[in-house]
């Protein structure tokens, strides 16, 4: 039909995708260029999907096409294309180290920041500002307590001045509400409007903040308010979208992306599980470039090569720039009584089965499959048994009975607290009565609400505080611990207080009784003690507390692999240190029932 388009391009549905649509007679050249995409399909007989950043990294294909002056671009879509690619130049001159016309200085910063703005900015929060505003879209990867809150206002204000922006969309986990609100009033002379995502998005609000929980659900409004009016998006704790496309909160983070005049990602641990979580935040910051930069700089292995190349790319802060003492890392590896260790390797796939496993109609094996199952077992196998409600600690009996060589194994499971206290415990006893003793309060990380319930028992003596997903006054326990001289112990795990949380003015021990394979997560929890504000003499003592011949030697290892990764990336040696603790002889080692009883009766009196 005359005047018809032969290729119609614009956004899918989802505003993640490209979505291009043609005609009957030219329904092989669509296939023909989708194939050029990697990541292209064919959705029906004439149309076909790309995903943005795929799109832009191959808009050359385009040229192939039969009849290039039919080919219509959907207003919105063309915009995008249009800004992206510049923005392809920009990144390009920032890797090649040319400094453009753009480029900011540090002692610029006040004066493009306005009459408005009101705080201090420390020499390197100046310096920060001033590279995220030459770069247009950045990534501040600094590390926890170097302002990146205030930072981001910083450039806020001075976009605002200039008038390329009025607004600012932050997507921030519930954590971090506070510290929007507490910088948006300590910043500014005449405070924000200041407003969190509800039912709707304000027309009013100079800052809106959405949690990454609602963020799928309310795109359409967070679509509108962005088309409204010129705004900056910034996504904090940007790690929680590494998965980019493929996860829920990285797909509403990509369509809201192009519908704003200026992106910027903030994360301490920007690549929590190698290069691809790298990749997917930086394809975020520049689509169809951050990408592919990425993979080639690592492709070579080259890992000081590839932070050299990325530099340019990303801001960063670290710990010894912020003048922190170093964190003393030991682990502590602990034998297995011999007991736990039977039932652990009858869980184990593979494992070694005793006769009387193998006896033993109980199917363990089933049992332990799932990897945190393992991690569990690694600590005590009581754990996997139900009790009474879900959270019901386990009741260990000191001194424990003796096990009888003929019962079976799946009835000594069900009543394994009362034959031995697991070693992880015993340690964690051990510590925190030492650190009591010389005034020190302790932070003890534990994955498990059950096990945080069962040490909860345990450390009774201290009168800890807990803090998990069930907690109902998550404020009034973290109080206690911080003003109760008397509670020398706070036990949490990192899914609940790994962000957020400054511990770092009340406690300077912590002790890992298990791990997870998440290596952003280990090193967010490590800075709830570890962070701005330290005194310089400070001294900074992590445990880690590993099972001999387990999964937690397993769970080391990859850790080790991932923040070695990291820290060459970033160029940071402090993250490198983690990967290798030393490791350090148990306390409790020579500890057997008598003695653990004696310390609990003696702790029960008062005296320590």
């Amino acid at each position: 039909m005359a005047g018809e388009p032969s290729l119609t391009i614009g956004f899918d549905i989802t505003r993640t995708q490209a979505s291009l649509r043609t005609v009957p007679a030219c329904r092989s050249a669509l296939g023909q260029m989708i194939a050029s995409f990697p990541s292209g399909r064919m959705t029906d007989r004439l149309s076909a999907a790309v995903p943005v950043d795929s799109f832009l990294a191959g808009i050359s294909a385009l040229a192939s096409w039969p009849e290039p002056e039919s080919v219509v671009w959907e207003e919105d879509f063309r915009r995008l294309v249009t800004e992206m690619l510049d923005t392809a130049d920009t990144a390009e001159r920032l890797l090649s180290g040319e400094v453009g016309e753009d480029a900011v200085t540090a002692g610029q910063i006040p004066a493009l920041l306005g009459a408005g703005w009101k705080a201090p900015l420390a020499p390197f929060q100046l310096r920060d500002t001033a590279r995220l505003l030459s770069m247009g879209n950045g990534a501040n990867f600094s590390v926890p307590g170097a302002g990146k809150t205030r930072v981001s206002l910083a450039v806020f204000s001075a976009l605002r001045e200039r008038g390329d922006v009025s607004r600012i969309l932050v997507v921030s986990p519930r954590s971090a509400f506070e510290a929007w609100r507490y910088e948006a009033d300590a910043c500014f002379a005449e405070p924000l409007q200041v407003h969190v995502m509800g039912r709707g998005a304000p027309p009013s609000a100079d800052l809106l903040i959405v949690n990454y929980e609602r963020l799928h659900r309310a795109l359409p409004a967070l679509s509108d308010w962005l088309r409204a009016a010129p705004a900056m998006l910034v996504v904090d704790e940007a790690h929680r979208m590494k998965l980019g496309g493929a996860g829920v909160w990285g797909a509403a983070c990509l369509a809201l992306g192009p519908l704003s005049r200026v992106r910027m990602i903030l994360s301490g641990t920007p690549a929590p599980n190698g290069a691809k979580d790298l990749e997917n935040l930086l394809s975020f910051v520049w689509p169809g470039h951050g990408r592919r930069v990425v993979t080639q700089a690592v492709d070579g292995g080259d890992l000081a090569y590839a932070s050299q190349v990325l530099r340019p790319m990303f801001t960063r802060t670290t710990k010894a720039e912020l003048g922190l003492p170093p964190v003393e890392l030991r682990l502590r590896r602990l034998a297995m009584p011999p007991l736990h260790e039977e039932i652990y390797e009858a869980l184990k796939a593979g494992g070694k089965l005793s006769a009387r496993a193998a006896a033993d109609r109980m199917d363990f094996q089933a049992l332990g499959k799932a990897v945190l199952r393992m991690l569990m077992a690694a600590t005590s196998p009581a754990l996997l048994v139900g009790g009474s409600t879900r959270y019901e600690p386990l009741e260990f009996r000191v001194p424990p009975l003796q096990a009888s060589e003929n019962a079976p194994l799946s009835e000594l499971l069900h009543r394994l607290p009362e034959y031995e206290v697991p070693p992880k415990y015993k340690e964690a006893l051990a510590i925190v009565a030492e650190n009591a003793s010389l005034g020190r309060k302790t932070l003890v990380w534990a994955s498990f609400v059950r096990s945080i319930t069962s040490l909860q028992r345990l450390l009774a003596p201290f009168q800890p505080a807990a803090v998990h997903g069930g907690t109902q006054d998550r404020e009034g326990e973290l109080r206690r611990f911080r003003e109760d001289p008397d509670c020398c112990v706070l036990i949490s795990n990192p899914a609940t207080l790994g962000e957020g949380i400054s511990l770092h003015q009340d406690c300077h021990d912590a002790v890992y009784i298990d791990r997870d394979f998440q290596a952003g997560r280990f090193l967010q929890s490590l800075d709830r003690i570890h962070r701005l504000g330290l005194s310089p003499d400070a001294e900074t003592r992590i445990t880690v507390l590993a099972a001999a011949g387990t999964v937690d030697e397993i769970v080391a290892m990859r850790l080790a692999k991932k923040l070695e990764f990291m820290g060459r990336i970033l160029d940071d040696p402090a993250v490198r240190e983690l990967s290798d603790p030393a490791e350090e002889a148990p306390v409790a080692a020579g500890m057997d029932a008598a003695d653990m009883r004696a310390v609990l009766e003696h702790l029960e009196t008062g005296a320590l």
